[in-house]
């Protein structure tokens, strides 16, 4: 009966080795297999896809992205709108203040819109000679366009009331 055992065991035993998992290199030898045939099988990248570009639709506004100079280049002779294409006969010198020791005017242009002054700035037919705590001296050097011979001063005062 012992006989009958221990070959029962014995039997059990190699029919268990027979069972387990392979040794650690063999595993690795069939993962390696396994990912070379993934590896192989994959089907190629797919190139990246363009975004679709957005359409625009204006509907009575006016496109952002059109070029608002159309081809031409901004020139230094251009003059800006504002201080230098008003004449001197148009201002109306609304107050002075003084910052830092310096006097500075705040005009108004004949359409209502204000402007600060300094000496020395220029406008369409003359520039600001000087500016005192009440009044404001332009001279004339242009009358509607031709140079004049003999340049006029012209004075803006602030009359007691305003100030």
């Amino acid at each position: 009966m012992m006989k009958k055992a221990i070959t029962f065991f014995l039997l059990a035993g190699l029919l268990h080795l027979g069972t387990q998992p392979l040794s650690s290199q063999e595993q690795k030898k069939t993962a390696k297999k396994d990912v070379k045939k993934a590896v192989k099988k994959e089907p190629p990248p797919e190139p990246p896809k363009k975004k679709p570009r957005l359409p625009y639709d204006p509907t009575g506004r006016r496109d952002p992205f059109k070029d608002l100079l159309a081809g031409r280049e901004v020139t230094e002779t251009e003059a800006a709108e504002g201080l230098p294409q008003m004449s001197i006969e148009n201002v109306n010198l609304i107050g002075i203040i003084k910052i830092e020791g310096k006097f500075i005017a705040i005009i108004n242009s004949s359409k209502g819109f204000p402007f600060n002054i300094r000496v020395n700035d220029r406008l369409a037919d003359g520039f600001v000679l000087s500016i005192e705590d009440r009044r404001v001296v332009f001279r004339k050097i242009k009358d509607r366009g031709i140079t004049l011979i003999r340049p006029e001063d012209i004075v803006k005062e602030m009359k007691i009331e305003e100030r």
